[in-house]
């Protein structure tokens, strides 16, 4: 038998998620047996779904040799995945880095060690802000995601407190404690402001969305701020600060296409490939240059600066460097 005690980093899960967690190496029949037969919370039988709090007691009935290989941790090794990033702010709760280009933040079926999420999560380590073996089931995680190709700032949560609260402040529609700004690159001359709202629906197999009226049924409410810096002078290019009212994936690029202003190199929706000049961004194939360049987060105001490619892109396009 071993007892578990909650703690704070622990605490307001469910306690199926938290042996998911917890016993790691289960498989998902060993779980629900636990469930059904081998836990008690607090002394009484727990039902899967109620939430546990902070000193709870955990009685997990079954052999120590059983548990220890439920929960051992899997060896890395000591080979560790390159850090790309760079950290624009850190404090004990959270911690703001810039993203690299082509790098995720999450894993994927292709690629699941290097990831922006595995390599704060090293950083932290080797700092000292995170120690594994102290923790039961938390890891330092992204509150929210950029694409691959988007460039910029990625806030992570370094405790559970702040991780979820973080997450509730993202979450909201139109959360009034963050400000999340953008630069890019569209194609077609814009001279004013534009203040767009609409509906997304998003098509999760072809990984594509379509903006829909506002009054629509369908889909989740979008708004977008667009704010012109500058024209090209033959207006068939301009660079705009995007300001993100709500935050859906691929918001900003199919809300720009859908007033006809879509996002240079981004064929997804609509813009024309470029390459010539992109330094970073010449993979063999055309995307969009988005770059996630400042967001606000109640006191707490952090910029990224733009990636090296950023200088010749706005020569080649503009004709000049407005932002350094």
């Amino acid at each position: 038998m071993r007892e578990i005690v909650i703690e704070s980093n622990d605490a307001g899960q469910r306690v199926d998620r938290f042996l998911k967690k917890y016993l790691r190496n289960a498989p998902l029949s060993v779980i629900y047996k636990v469930l059904r037969k081998d836990l008690k919370v607090n002394g009484k039988r727990a039902k899967e779904d109620q939430i546990l709090s902070e000193g709870d007691v955990l009685n997990l009935y079954a052999s120590d040799l059983d548990i220890e290989n439920w929960i051992k941790r899997k060896e890395q090794g000591n080979a560790r995945a390159k850090k790309q990033f760079t950290v624009l702010y850190e404090d004990s709760d959270l911690i703001i880095v810039n993203k690299p280009f082509g790098l995720l933040v999450h894993g994927d079926k292709n690629e699941k060690k290097d990831t922006l999420a595995n390599q704060v999560r090293d950083y932290l380590i080797e700092t000292g802000a995170y120690d594994p073996r102290a923790e039961k089931t938390f890891v330092p995680s992204p509150v929210h995601r950029l694409d691959r190709n988007t460039t910029g700032i990625v806030v992570f949560g370094k405790n559970a407190e702040s991780l979820r609260k973080l997450a509730s402040m993202f979450r909201e529609e139109k959360s009034e404690s963050v400000r999340k700004y953008y630069y890019t690159f569209v194609h077609g001359k814009l001279n004013s402001p534009m203040h767009l709202k609409g509906k997304l629906l998003k098509d999760e197999q072809k990984n594509l969305a379509k903006v829909l009226p506002e009054g629509d049924e369908r889909g989740k409410y979008i708004e977008t701020i667009v704010r012109p810096l500058a024209v090209s002078g033959n207006g068939k290019y301009s660079l705009v600060e995007i300001e993100l009212v709500t935050g859906r994936s691929h918001q900003i690029r199919a809300h720009l296409a859908s007033v006809g202003h879509p996002l240079v190199g981004d064929t997804k929706y609509g813009g024309k490939a470029y390459t010539s000049g992109m330094g970073e961004w010449s993979l063999g194939r055309s995307t969009q240059a988005l770059h996630a360049c400042r967001i606000i987060i109640g006191d707490i105001e952090c910029s990224a600066p733009l990636p090296k490619a950023w200088q010749s892109m706005q020569k080649e396009l503009l004709g000049k460097e407005i932002l350094k």
